[in-house]
C-alpha cells in the first residue's frame, strides 16, 4: 500500500514538472521573437527552460511509473519540512519582485537576500540574531546586489529598475 501511495506522489511531483513546463511554454509563445543580440531574441531563454523542464519530467514520470525514483532514501523517521524557514524565504521572494520597480534593484535584492538568510538560518536550526547578523545581511546583500547592477547596467547595457534616473543606484 505505502509503494502505490510514494509512486503516486512520485507521478505527481512529475506531472507537476510537466505542467510547469507547459505553462511556461505558453509564457514564452507570447514573448517576441525578434533577433537581439547575437541573433537571439528575448523568448529563446524560456523556451530553453522548458524544453529541459519537459525533458526532466518525462524522465521523472518514467522512473516514478518504472518502479519508484531510484537511489532515494527510504526514510521512515523524515523530518517534518520547516515551514518558517520557507515562510522567510518566500517573503524575500514576494517582497523583491513587488519592490523592485518601486525601490530599485539593488534595494528590492539586498531585503531578498536578508529575508532570505535569515530563512536558511533558522531552517538550520542557528539562533535567528540580533541587530549585528541583520546588518551583515545587509552589508552582504548589498556587495551582491550592487556590482550585478552596475555590471548589467553599465557594461551590459541592460536595463534594471533604479531607485534614481542616474544609473548608480
Amino acid at each position: 500500500m505505502r509503494a502505490v501511495i510514494k509512486a503516486r506522489q512520485q507521478s505527481a511531483l512529475a506531472l507537476g514538472v510537466l505542467l510547469l513546463s507547459v505553462g511556461l511554454a505558453i509564457g514564452a509563445w507570447f514573448i517576441p521573437s525578434e533577433a537581439g543580440y547575437a541573433g537571439v531574441g528575448p523568448n529563446f531563454l524560456p523556451w530553453v527552460v522548458s524544453l529541459a523542464l519537459l525533458l526532466c519530467g518525462g524522465g521523472l514520470l518514467w522512473e516514478a511509473r518504472s518502479g519508484g525514483f531510484r537511489g532515494m532514501d527510504d526514510a521512515e523517521d523524515e523530518a517534518p519540512p520547516f515551514w518558517l524557514g520557507f515562510v522567510w524565504m518566500s517573503a524575500g521572494l514576494l517582497v523583491n519582485g513587488a519592490l523592485i520597480t518601486t525601490i530599485g534593484f539593488i534595494f528590492s535584492c539586498t531585503l531578498c537576500f536578508v529575508l532570505a538568510a535569515r530563512g536558511m538560518r533558522m531552517s538550520q536550526g542557528q539562533p535567528a540574531g540580533g541587530v549585528r547578523s541583520w546588518l551583515q545581511d545587509v552589508v552582504v546583500g548589498l556587495l551582491i546586489a550592487a556590482p550585478v547592477y552596475w555590471m548589467f547596467t553599465k557594461f551590459l547595457a541592460i536595463s534594471l529598475p533604479g531607485l534614481t534616473q542616474s544609473g548608480w543606484l
